[in-house]
């Protein structure tokens, strides 16, 4: 069969060279098409590895319509390498080098490689805090206060929950804190406000992030609502010039305010939307410093996403 086999040479040379220069859904595709699999097939390989995506979704990753980013998504792009018997990082490399690209023009914005980097740290921080991805609770409100100090640094943040468990037995919250670029996260604190006490806390040096576990005192029934506040005390980077938030699933309202040292004020603010931080930055829409010198959005439902204030300095 000379025909076939000189289109298998062709599909291997094409993944070849698609593996070597990318873009990551033109080496996706070359890849699938490569070993002859529908993506009905590749679905159900993905399960055999303990990883849930949907056939839509592959099909917009290898239509360059959507690039996968969320732990889960990332889990089911390295068991794809396997998959489809591609090299070690093959594909997380052409992913990272892609939105590289894509953000190089944002000053201080944290890279695609560094939320991969993340995404698999955090993973082993929850390990250790013996935490599942589901955390039995459903957010019906969510109130953020980030503080920015006289040096232009992302000083401090609280938080501020309505929750509602979803099944018997939840006695806790998992708080996640990114510091922005070259922050120390040893040199952070947790402060439990209201209804909780801090638990046991983790840091990551070269991601910025810390893990902190707020116990409620008490095991919540399922239906069972609870409210509390916690804040993290920052200050250990550099300039500060954005706060995001990234909502791995649809929630309630969610508001976040942002404050300013009245001495150190930013030129001008900005709230944006992103469907992931492999996408582009969408809905910018500039917003007015108050009185307080401070500036706010409101989600009235949150939906899967990012959503932040960006500010610029004289």
């Amino acid at each position: 069969m000379p025909h076939a086999t000189q289109q298998a040479d062709v599909a291997t040379a094409e993944l070849d060279s698609a593996l070597r220069g990318g873009p990551f859904h033109v080496a996706l595709r070359a890849a699938i098409a490569a070993r002859g699999l529908p993506l009905q097939r590749v679905q159900h390989h993905l399960t055999r590895y303990g990883v849930k995506v949907g056939v839509t979704s592959l099909s917009y990753w290898q239509q360059g319509a959507r690039r996968p980013q969320r732990p889960e998504s990332l889990r089911a792009v390295r068991a794809l390498e396997e998959i489809l018997h591609l090299p070690e990082e093959s594909l997380i490399r052409l992913l990272a080098e892609a939105e590289e690209r894509s953000v190089a023009a944002r000053p201080a914005a944290r890279s695609y490689r560094s939320f991969v980097e993340a995404s698999g740290v955090l993973e082993q921080l929850l390990a250790e805090l013996e935490s599942t991805p589901d955390s039995g609770l459903h957010t019906f409100g969510h109130h953020e206060r980030v503080r920015v100090g006289p040096r232009r640094e992302l000083a401090s943040r609280e938080s501020h929950h309505i929750v509602r468990a979803h099944r018997d037995g939840i006695d806790r919250f998992i708080a996640v804190h990114y510091g922005d670029p070259g922050c120390t996260p040893e040199h952070m604190t947790v402060h439990a406000l209201e209804n909780c006490r801090t638990g046991r806390v983790r840091r990551h040096h070269d991601t910025g992030m810390l893990v902190a576990e707020l116990l409620f005192g008490t095991r919540l029934r399922s239906g069972d609502t609870f409210l509390f506040r916690y804040g993290v005390e920052d200050g250990t980077a550099g300039v500060s010039r954005e706060y995001v938030r990234d909502f791995g699933s649809a929630g309630g309202q969610y508001a976040l305010q942002v404050s300013f040292d009245e001495n150190t004020l930013p030129t001008r603010c900005h709230r944006f939307t992103q469907h992931s931080a492999a996408a582009p930055r969408s809905g910018r829409q500039e917003l007015r410093l108050t009185g307080h010198h401070a500036v706010h959005l409101v989600e009235p439902r949150m939906r899967s996403g990012i959503v932040g204030i960006g500010w610029d300095w004289e």
